[in-house]
Parts: C-alpha cells; sequence; structure tokens
C-alpha cells in the first residue's frame, strides 16, 4: 500500500467519555455518559468545531448540531482492557491489551507497612496518606510539612501514588530521590501502582502555596513493545506533548515537551504542526485538565467551559494542518462529572479523524479496541505490527 499520510496528531482529551461500555455496572458506571451529562448541566454546549467533525452522530450531545463532514470520519471505540484509568487507555491505543487493572488505593489509603518502610528509607515522616486533590491537601497540610520538612502522601482514583513537597524547604532533587524510593516499592505485586509522580509546590502559608512545572512522574514501562516502538525503529518521529512520555516512561519517544495546562498543550501542538521539525509520525498530545480540574473535581460546568475553550483551539489547528495531515481527536476513559464519587467512568470514548484530503468522511460503527488507532497510524507507513499487539486498522480512512 502506497503510504497515504506523513504526520499524525492523536490528542486525548482525557477523560471525555461518550457512553457506558456494555461491562460498566461491573465498575458502578452503568448509565455513566461524560460527554452527554456535561451539555446536559450546561444546558447546551457551543462546540462548532467537534460538531462539524461528526461528534453529534456519536451522542445526543445537547447544543452540537448535526452536519454532513466530508472531510471526518466519526465512531465510537469501545476498551477491551479491564480498567478505566490513564495508563491502561493510553497503552491501549498503541495496542497493549491489559488484562489486570492497577491497583487503587482510593478508599483506605496506602497500607502502613507501605507507608513505614517509605518513612524508614527516605528518612522524612509521611503525612497524609489519603485521596485529595492535590491543590486541596497542599493548602490543609503545606505549612506542617515545610515545619517539619516531612512528604506529603495522597493519591487518586488513578493507579497513583503522589509525594508533594516544598521546592523551597526539601528542595526537588531530594523530592524526586524520595519518589524513586517509592518507585521501587511499589514495584512489587502487592502495592503495584501504575505511577509514582513527584509534587513540587513553593509558597509559605496557605492562601499562597502554588504547584510548579517541575512534576515528575515515574511510571511502570509498557510491559511489551508499543506502537511508538515501531514507529521509532523505523525512523518515524514520535514527538509527546504532556504527559504522554511519562505515561510510557518513555519507552517509544523520540521527542517530549511538558505542558502546563490544555491551553499550553494546544499552543505548543499547534507550534509543531505549522513548524518544520516534525516531518513524519507521530505526535501524541495529552490535555490533561478535563480530568484533573474539571472530572474529578465533579464540575460539569467548568467541564463544559475547558471543552467549549478546547473546541476553538482545535479550529486553530486545524487551520494549519497540511494536506496530507491526520487529525485525530479521541478520549482514554470517562470522568462522568455528574456522577457518584471522584472515580473515572467505565465509558467508551469518541474518535473524530479528520483530514483535508478525505472526501468521504461519515459516521462509522463501533470499534472493539482503542488499539485501532494504532494499527491504522502502522498501516498507513505500511509498517508490520507484532503478533501480541491488538487492534486492527480502520481501512475506510486508509482507503481514501
Amino acid at each position: 500500500m502506497e503510504q497515504k499520510h506523513r504526520r499524525f496528531f492523536l490528542i486525548v482529551m482525557d477523560s471525555l467519555g461518550i457512553g457506558a461500555m456494555e461491562d460498566a455496572d461491573k465498575f458502578g458506571d452503568a448509565g455513566a455518559n461524560t460527554f452527554v451529562h456535561i451539555s446536559e448541566a450546561k444546558n447546551g454546549l457551543n462546540i462548532p468545531t467537534l460538531a462539524s467533525l461528526g461528534v453529534k452522530d456519536l451522542a445526543d450531545i445537547k447544543g452540537a448540531e448535526t452536519c454532513l463532514h466530508p472531510h471526518s470520519y466519526s465512531l465510537r471505540l469501545h476498551e477491551m482492557s479491564n480498567g478505566k484509568d490513564t495508563m491502561t487507555g493510553h497503552w491501549e491505543m498503541m495496542g497493549i491489551y491489559t488484562t489486570k487493572p492497577f491497583k487503587t488505593f482510593t478508599d483506605t489509603g496506602f497500607p502502613k507497612e507501605l507507608i513505614d518502610e517509605l518513612e524508614k528509607e527516605t528518612g522524612h515522616k509521611i503525612i497524609g496518606n489519603y485521596a485529595a486533590s492535590g491543590t486541596k491537601i497542599i493548602e490543609d497540610l503545606g505549612e506542617e510539612q515545610i515545619r517539619d520538612n516531612s512528604l506529603i502522601v495522597y493519591t487518586s482514583a488513578d493507579s497513583v501514588l503522589q509525594i508533594a513537597a516544598s521546592e523551597e524547604v526539601t528542595g526537588l532533587e531530594e523530592l524526586y530521590r524520595c519518589c524513586e524510593i517509592a518507585r521501587k516499592i511499589c514495584l512489587r505485586p502487592e502495592y503495584l501502582v501504575g505511577r509514582v509522580i513527584a509534587r513540587p509546590y513553593i509558597g509559605k502559608k496557605p492562601g499562597e502555596f502554588k504547584r510548579t512545572s517541575n512534576r515528575h512522574d515515574l511510571a511502570l514501562a509498557p510491559s511489551e513493545k508499543t506502537v511508538m516502538d515501531i514507529l521509532k525503529e523505523n525512523h518515524y518521529d514520535v514527538s509527546c506533548v504532556g504527559k504522554i512520555y511519562d505515561i510510557f516512561d518513555g519507552q517509544g519517544a523520540t521527542s517530549t515537551i511538558k505542558t502546563t495546562s490544555n491551553e499550553d498543550g494546544m499552543d505548543k501542538t499547534i507550534a509543531i504542526a505549522k513548524g518544520n521539525d516534525f516531518k513524519e509520525g507521530l505526535c501524541f498530545v495529552n490535555l490533561v485538565e478535563f480530568d484533573s480540574e474539571y472530572g474529578h473535581r465533579r464540575n460539569p460546568i467548568g467541564y463544559g467551559n475547558c471543552i467549549e475553550a478546547f473546541d476553538i483551539r482545535l479550529k486553530e489547528l486545524i487551520d494549519v494542518l497540511k494536506e496530507d495531515d491526520v487529525l485525530m481527536v479521541t478520549a482514554d476513559h470517562g470522568n462522568d462529572p455528574t456522577w457518584h464519587g471522584t472515580d473515572h467512568t467505565r465509558e467508551m470514548v469518541p474518535l473524530l479523524i479528520y483530514s483535508k484530503s478525505f472526501t468521504k468522511g461519515r459516521h462509522l460503527n463501533d470499534r472493539r479496541s482503542f488499539a485501532d488507532i494504532g494499527q491504522t497510524i502502522l498501516k498507513n507507513f505500511n509498517l508490520s505490527s507484532t503478533k501480541t499487539l491488538i487492534g486492527s486498522p480502520i481501512e475506510e480512512i486508509l482507503e481514501e
């Protein structure tokens, strides 16, 4: 097959699911629908760009119009893997089938044995040890952390152990050292946590505390070679924007750019699209604020405003894409802000695929796996998958 497209831009709207999976009841999520429930809470979303790509084909999103979209394909993806977290969703996009979910400690905090060992190995007292918003727990415990040079440990609905400490008192090097120790402890089967995250902050007292951009993620490496590795081995660019590099522990990446917000992520993605450095391959982007700022905090109005702001920036990106570029817009799980608790929700995700060169764009049937994204990219570049990676190419895209 002749290569059709040179650059793929894959943007993950972190947590923007579009309807409960068939097995959502096993996760307590039957009836969840992040996108639809946000649109209802907002009494309509102003999202002309996403609507023009066919998002209304996928669900009854209030405020979005149904339209013909010859330059884009719209479909929903089901998740094959067992889970509803960041790593499981992103890894599946790149071909990995996760059968055993990563451990979470949302309801109980981490076991005393883990905390005791972390205190002994780091030499710092551990405070916190519960599920919390990162900004809230720093407000609550920041003064104590600074006074005692202790470590604030907390978790979330994800499989994650986060350690917050003052950049000015504890210092970055010491915080990173402690996170490396936590990562080693959390590799054991009884504690197997997907990510350990350093969360440095500055400030002296509540009201002044502010997290810095020196966050550092220590993730499990993917269990096998991914689509990203295959692209890299064949000398294609794999440019990571946001937390993608950390999610894959750097495996398969050729470059990475940190971001501070969705707006910053879109600024940097647009700059990559306009520039000449990214010539051929995959630009893989995560926009985390949908999830971290609004989904977990159960703020449907804020989430809706965030979607509308992204819609404006998405139009800016589309305007600078080249004729042989492909844009893919998707999500990694749900996080319905109208749902109970603060956890992710087990949902299908949207997939909107756009290119200026497409002429037969339309609504397509649901697909069985997020992994069809990666397999489509591989086939475009005439690259072979491995025997164990899941997914199958979306042929309609490649036949254009």
